[in-house]
């Protein structure tokens, strides 16, 4: 009789308690990995400040050669597959004088476990590229048997990026979007509950309707844009339609070199709370709580200037919340157009008319929310998501099997 499999499935990445958005998608995609491997142990190789059953952390990221002691774990683990979360800040090694590896660990890592079938998930892939940038993903490639990007324009950028330096596009990328919960939507009839929960029913002046800036404070994220422009914006929306909008910004810091901008946003929101125009809320965006603050708001606006706030967008998703976000700013762009859920701005007039013009139209808030549905249901639901795993699990397996490269199509 042939031995059953059981070989675990090893995820590494940094992990909660962690305050990284990465840390809690992973914890997110364990839990959906888990749901389609009942019969298999997921694990997780994580840093030194992770913790949790069957999570082991050893990456001590003070340490230069901090891939070898990952690499013997992984060997003794004997994994079905590994399943890496990349992040350039995630494994870079500072020497003494402050300068940095550029993730050259990283891809000794991937050297030393080449044994195994190895499914690396980068969550920043720039479109335009610089030489760094554009070495270490081809190397990147190079070493792993499936590599996953989140979104499609990343795959045809990177096949110009390439192109243009004479170099061969890889073909053993795949295109999974980042994961979005279907368990986390509450009724209209709901809401009242979350806002007393929150603590928001005791304020005397609360509007019924709030729009939401939730999440992490930091200077990328260009609160004080919205904030700004906030006291001119609900005054015009209570002459069109007789109601009174309050901005709800929410969230706190998580970095200490956002210090500067967390103190002068949360005044700026404070200033216009004894105005009656807006509230602060002081949480940490993980959990459940996350959910249930941006679950209260008529629809949430993301000014990011930098980032592509997957997470932050991925929750909005799961709630099928509407929502405004700058443009061109890759991965809110192009989720914002693909889900046709979200409106854009490129400019602060442009984001003063779009805030009136959801905030005015119901029904364009309603078809926005019924769009985002779909799109979650039809398209980055976790479970859909994790069977897209799968999928890269069983042709990494493949390749390592008949020891060839996985060879799928480009983009266009």
């Amino acid at each position: 009789m042939k031995k059953k499999d059981n070989a675990p499935i090893v995820m590494i990445s940094s992990y909660p308690p962690r305050l990284c958005g990465i840390a809690t998608f992973t914890e997110e995609a364990r839990e959906f990995i888990r749901k389609n491997h009942p019969e298999r142990d997921v694990l997780v190789i994580s840093h030194i400040d992770g913790e949790g059953e069957g999570v082991f952390p050893i990456i001590d990221m003070s340490i230069r050669n901090w891939w070898k002691i990952v690499a013997e774990k992984i060997k003794k683990l004997k994994p079905y597959v590994v399943h890496v979360e990349h992040e350039y800040g995630l494994y870079e090694y500072y020497d003494k004088r402050g300068i940095g590896d550029g993730n050259e660990g990283f891809l000794r890592l991937l050297e030393a476990i080449g044994e195994f079938p190895i499914i690396v998930e980068p969550h920043t892939i720039h479109g335009r590229m610089r030489d760094f940038e554009a070495d270490f993903v081809y190397r990147m490639c190079e070493l792993s048997d499936i590599v996953l990007f989140k979104c499609h324009y990343q795959k045809w950028r990177l096949d110009w990026s390439f192109s243009i330096r004479g170099w061969k596009t890889p073909l053993n990328i795949m295109v999974v979007p980042h994961g979005a919960r279907t368990d986390k939507r509450w009724g209209p009839e709901e809401i009242p509950k979350l806002k007393e929960e929150i603590g928001l029913t005791c304020l005397p002046h609360i509007g019924e309707h709030l729009v939401g800036l939730v999440g992490w404070v930091q200077s990328n994220k260009r609160w004080d844009i919205l904030i700004s422009m906030w006291e001119e914006i609900t005054t015009t929306i209570e002459k069109q339609t007789n109601q009174h909008w309050d901005l709800l910004a929410a969230g706190a810091m998580r970095d200490i070199n956002d210090l500067k901008e967390y103190e002068k946003y949360k005044a700026q929101v404070e200033f216009l709370a004894k105005k009656g125009f807006a509230h602060y809320y002081e949480f940490i965006p993980r959990g459940e709580m996350y959910y249930k603050v941006m679950a209260i708001c008529d629809f949430i606006v993301i000014p990011s200037i930098d980032e592509t706030q997957s997470g932050t967008l991925a929750r909005v998703i799961a709630l099928n919340k509407p929502f405004i976000t700058t443009a061109p700013m890759e991965g809110l762009t192009a989720q914002a157009i693909e889900s046709e859920g979200g409106l854009l701005f490129t400019t602060k007039d442009m984001l003063k008319k779009q805030v009136i013009r959801l905030a005015c139209d119901e029904r364009l808030r309603f078809e926005l929310g019924e769009n985002l549905k779909k799109y979650l249901e039809n398209t980055v639901a976790w479970e859909k998501v994790a069977n897209q795993y799968d999928e890269a699990y069983n042709l990494a397996r493949e390749a390592k099997k008949k020891g060839i490269r996985i060879e799928l199509p480009l983009e266009f």
